[in-house]
């Protein structure tokens, strides 16, 4: 037998577990936000021409959706195998998939040169991203809970939670240089740079990831041949925890994707300059580098549920005030809008859902239940919201559905928290209890 690794490894370990969570969660949000970046500014004219700016722009977001459809799929299949398998190998294949699919979109042919073929490539990539990024999220997690100690779970996992401002500050940067060429040159190839450059992270992303080792826990469900057959059944059986989940991550990235996305299209059509909108979610991912991991401290200390809800509450209250803001054009009051309602806000709920979803799901079936949880809050949350949001502006002349569904979405949050128990203090060895009652406080952990 091999002997039990010292703590000076443990702790090496982790850091090293911890920074592929982060990178492979960087490398998602790059591709997400130079996607929808890239989307609101040119992809309408180049692979949906001839139809009405705001049309096109809705059927450029219509492709970004279908990214979101697929995830679903890939928390099955690739928490399916990560559960039975590992995490490690799904990891690498994820990865791969994600940043090979975004460099592929960077390369593809516009409507011009082969007609309806290239939104049909363009719709195929997407949905190939969104099944690795549907699988790549719980398995990056849940290495870091379940390598981390018991009392420093959430402060842990906040490093993945942190790719996504990291991959805000790399896109927008890159998005923001390219930006700078003259309008004909960054439609005619300027808009594949970041595209392109994505394979240099997947590069650092998979170096980092092949040093890392499996899950101490999945292992050791692995020597007693614990595992189970058909996670999603197993998960399905008792969907109560996948529910709850969902409706928790819905506030969080209903307003991601209205608050960076979508903000982009909408602020540059009222007469905002590109790169004025570009400025503002730098400094707003500044912000959530300093927020999430603070808000992802105190839950260990105080609970996630009050973290999430307080995040949920003051989105709620200021998603009115917030729309007032980036409606007064004035740059310095569209960097404060941002930062309220994306930088602090959405950081506080999305802070603590890595431990929140890893300690809601028995180890047996927890990259299943986590990714399903997950993926379904990103479907209902950001997946249709710029869509819904261009739609509903574009018939009513104003931005009051921005606010609105910022406002819904995050009330949806707040009323979920009410539901689900607090798990700060869960043993992650722990199998789940059946007789645990189901008040609005409690919830079972599914095995």
């Amino acid at each position: 037998m091999s002997p039990s690794p010292t703590a000076a490894e443990r702790t090496r370990q982790l850091r090293r577990v911890a920074l592929s969570g982060l990178l492979g969660t960087a490398v998602e949000f790059y591709d997400f936000l130079v996607y929808g970046t890239v989307a609101a500014l040119v992809f309408g004219e180049l692979f949906f021409p001839g139809a009405d700016p705001a049309v096109g722009t809705i059927a450029a977001f219509g492709t970004f959706a279908a990214g979101y459809v697929a995830r679903p799929i890939g928390g099955i299949v690739f928490g399916h195998f990560g559960d039975r398998l590992g995490r490690k190998n799904m990891l690498l294949l994820t990865m791969g998939l994600m940043g090979g699919a975004s460099f592929l979109i960077g390369l593809l042919p516009t409507y011009d040169t082969i007609g309806v073929w290239a939104p049909v490539l363009l719709i195929t990539l997407r949905v190939v991203q969104g099944i690795a990024i549907g699988g790549e999220w719980g398995g990056a997690t849940l290495m870091v809970v379940e390598h981390a100690g018991e009392r420093r779970r959430g402060l842990w996992s906040s490093f993945t939670q942190m790719g996504a401002p990291l991959g805000s500050l790399i896109s927008a940067a890159v998005v923001a240089l390219v930006s700078t060429l003259p309008k004909d040159q960054f439609a005619a190839w300027g808009w594949r740079v970041p595209f392109l450059l994505s394979v240099l992270l997947l590069g650092v992303g998979l170096f980092v990831r092949l040093k890392v080792v499996e899950s101490p826990l999945f292992a050791e469900v692995k020597k007693d041949r614990a595992e189970s057959r058909l996670p999603v059944l197993d998960v399905l059986r008792r969907p109560r925890p996948v529910l709850l989940a969902c409706g928790v991550g819905i506030g969080a990235f209903t307003a991601q994707s209205l608050l960076t996305s979508y903000l982009i299209s909408y602020a540059t059509g009222i007469g905002y300059p590109r790169p004025q909108v570009l400025t503002a979610l730098t400094v707003s991912a500044a912000v959530a580098l300093v927020v999430l991991p603070c808000a992802s401290m105190l839950s260990d200390r105080i609970g996630r549920r009050p973290v999430v809800l307080t995040g949920a509450i003051l989105s709620a209250a200021t998603a009115f005030p917030v729309l007032a803001l980036v409606d007064s054009k004035s740059s310095g009051a569209l960097i404060l809008a941002v930062v309220i309602g994306h930088g602090i806000s959405q950081s506080l709920m999305y802070g603590p859902l890595g431990a929140l979803f890893s300690e809601m799901f028995g180890t047996k079936v927890r990259y299943t239940g986590a990714s399903l949880g997950y993926q379904g809050a990103t479907l209902v949350g950001a997946g249709f919201s710029p869509m819904i949001a261009g739609s509903l502006v574009a018939s009513s002349g104003n931005g009051t559905p921005v606010a609105l569904l910022l406002c819904g979405g995050s009330l949806i949050t707040a009323l979920t928290v009410w539901f689900v128990r607090e798990t700060s203090r869960t043993s992650l060895g722990d199998e789940p209890t059946p007789e645990l009652p189901t008040t609005p406080h409690t919830e079972e952990i599914t095995a």
